[in-house]
């Protein structure tokens, strides 16, 4: 049963995905090229639809009490999973998408899941109280669009993706949470399996329906997992999406232009043309976001050690130092370009 409960639900993400591939002209899911798009034909796209289903369903059959007690969790991804999917299909106004997904995170508040600190400082409680909510809404949304906005390479979103649930994956098996842990492996098969359609050259893409869904699943992982670490590791275990939209909405800003405005100046477009290679440009941006992991590892130990002194506070100054970093970076190598 241990060994099933692995392989069904990348079974059922491999086989969803390949009829969604073959029906999708029948179905009307087909990306058809624009100005900002990499590929030049047609391609089959919300692939959300087969993984976020195989997902679901493999969760219910297996985990079925689990499934039921976070039944308002897996409701709430369910919302923007459908959100995503009408996005794919006949197009969303960005406010009514973030309608969805911070009335979905509302509905986490109903089994417990929210964010009430930002960690412990000096000995202090950084507690939000009153703005718990707010501000779970904001971190919610702030994360899931950045995920969607990587979405933008073959194998990109979902192998980041793949990288920080196996982080989180690992903090659930440490700390011995079952949530954390099933949720984040249950994820990984789904999208191994569609990542095998999404490498360079894609078959299929993810689509809204899978880069908001995702987004939001691993948003909920992680305020699950800050009552195992400390808030600020989050920073390094999300990095990647995290400074991409970070320092494009800067960009943009100081461009005076709508931060929200989309255009092919994100990190991985950049990239893309330095390097000439989808493949090359996507296994970078992995191995860095595995870099960034591996020092959100290290500042949790650390952190253990000093929970109290001024290591979290230079955490995070580092972590603004990187965005910065990067933002001059990148925005010398597009003035370049």
């Amino acid at each position: 049963m241990i060994e099933i409960k692995y392989i069904l639900p990348f079974i059922l993400s491999f086989l969803f995905i390949y009829l969604l591939i073959r029906y999708a002209s029948k179905i009307g899911i087909l990306d058809v090229p624009n100005d900002r798009s990499i590929h030049a034909s047609t391609i089959p796209r919300s692939g959300g639809i087969g993984f976020i289903s195989a997902l679901f369903i493999s969760f219910a059959l297996l985990e079925t009490a689990l499934f039921l007690q976070y039944i308002y969790m897996f409701l709430a991804i369910a919302i923007v999973f459908i959100a995503g999917f009408y996005d794919d299909y006949k197009s969303l106004s960005p406010r009514i998408k973030f309608f969805a997904i911070g009335s979905s995170t509302l509905f986490l508040y109903f089994n417990n899941i929210y964010i009430d600190s930002l960690g412990i400082y000096f000995g202090f409680d950084a507690t939000l109280a009153y703005l718990a909510i707010p501000f779970t809404i904001f971190v919610v949304s702030g994360f899931t669009n950045a995920l969607n906005l990587i979405d933008g390479l073959d194998g990109l979103a979902g192998g980041i993706s793949i990288v920080i649930l196996a982080t989180f994956a690992y903090v659930g098996f440490v700390f011995n949470d079952e949530l954390i842990f099933l949720l984040s492996i249950f994820t990984i098969a789904v999208l191994v399996a569609f990542t095998m359609f999404n490498w360079s050259p894609a078959k299929i893409f993810m689509g809204d329906s899978g880069s908001l869904s995702i987004g939001f699943i691993i948003s909920t992982i992680a305020i699950l997992s800050i009552k195992h670490i400390h808030p600020v590791i989050i920073l390094y275990f999300a990095a990647i999406p995290i400074i991409d939209t970070v320092v494009v909405m800067l960009r943009r800003i100081n461009m005076k232009r709508s931060p929200f405005l989309a255009d092919k100046t994100h990190i991985h477009h950049i990239l893309h043309r330095f390097f000439g290679d989808t493949k090359q440009t996507v296994t970078f941006l992995i191995l860095a976001q595995l870099i960034f992991c591996f020092l959100g590892y290290v500042v949790a130990r650390h952190i253990e050690h000093y929970p109290n002194g001024l290591f979290p506070i230079a955490m995070i100054f580092t972590f603004f130092i990187l965005i910065a970093m990067a933002y001059m970076i990148f925005t010398t190598i597009l003035k370049k370009k």
